[in-house]
């Protein structure tokens, strides 16, 4: 029976700017989203049996939820929606990237499992449509179905594509003991509400970083008060510059902290000095080459029929 496996990369906040709060509830927020290398694995395939089955490896917590609950299993049931496919299906999740610490994993996990159950299925879906999908599964779906060095505005669910910019490698440290609620940390920024001004000095600076091709300085309006709360999270930052790291970031909201290295062997050198952390040394991913790996030889599956 055909089978489909696909790669479910992380992402990194390269800049992370809040605007205010909307009147809807939401942020409004200006991100420069950048894949990276490290990657959870799903493998789907046709089933006899009717319905979704999903099992999760890697991770007790999400392993023991309901099914129902997770982002594959939720991105599959809208495809099979979408496209009155009835067919069972089998679904098997490997996580690698931590749960919970601003790095995407669950939003990455549903939408490789859109591009793949697209390809099990030998479905194609308009652009705007799959762009649909993915958004009303969450905000960072959408920049998961393009990859490379991308542009958030709104929720972070409005994507334009970045020029690329030299490979970088990366150490993520993934502290033990630390877990950061998104809720909460956007409550602690206490972001004002939105105004019509008729021109913003700080937008229009985060234009031109995002547009350069030498990259941009890393910024994140989380740290201050996130680090306030959490001063473990200040001190791997500090950590990571003194081994080397030419730039230093909190991932989104945390709570994993992320290095700039100039090499590899420098990151990994870095990763030994957090014993009682997860670290992972990657490295960031061109759209091209992450086109490669997720959608394979076909190229994007979400061209119009």
């Amino acid at each position: 029976m055909p089978e489909v496996r696909i790669p479910a990369f992380a992402k990194i906040n390269l800049r992370l700017e809040i605007l205010g709060k909307r009147l809807d509830g939401y942020h409004e927020l200006r991100t420069i989203f950048q894949t990276v290398s490290l990657h959870d694995d799903l493998k789907m395939k046709r089933s006899k049996n009717a319905g979704i089955s999903l099992r999760v490896q890697g991770n007790a917590a999400l392993s023991g939820e309901p099914a129902e609950k997770n982002l594959v299993y939720r991105a599959v049931q809208a495809l099979q929606q979408e496209l009155k496919d009835t067919g069972g299906v089998e679904i098997e999740l490997k996580k690698r990237i931590p749960a919970g610490r601003g790095l995407g994993g669950g939003s990455s996990d549903a939408a490789a499992a859109t591009i793949g159950y697209l390809r099990l299925a030998g479905k194609r879906l308009p652009t705007e449509r799959l762009m649909e999908i993915g958004a009303s599964l969450g905000a960072d779906v959408p920049f998961f179905l393009q990859g490379g060095r991308v542009l958030g505005i709104g929720r972070g669910d409005e994507i334009y594509p970045l020029p690329d910019v030299d490979t970088k490698s990366i150490l993520i440290v993934s502290p033990a003991d630390v877990h950061v609620s998104t809720a909460d940390a956007y409550r602690w920024l206490n972001a004002p509400e939105l105004t019509k001004s008729p021109g913003n000095p700080k937008l229009f600076k985060f234009c031109a970083l995002a547009w350069s091709v030498q990259g941009t300085g890393l910024s994140n309006d989380f740290e201050g008060a996130v680090f306030q709360r959490y001063p473990r999270l200040a001190e791997i930052k500090r950590g990571l510059l003194q081994k080397g790291a030419t730039e230093a970031l909190l991932a989104g909201s945390g709570s994993a902290v992320i290095g700039v290295f100039p090499s590899p062997a420098k990151a990994r050198r870095a990763a030994v000095g957090f014993p009682q952390d997860e670290t992972f040394v990657c490295e960031t991913l061109s759209c091209a080459k992450y086109v490669r790996l997720v959608y394979g030889r076909a190229g994007k599956g979400a061209r119009r029929a």
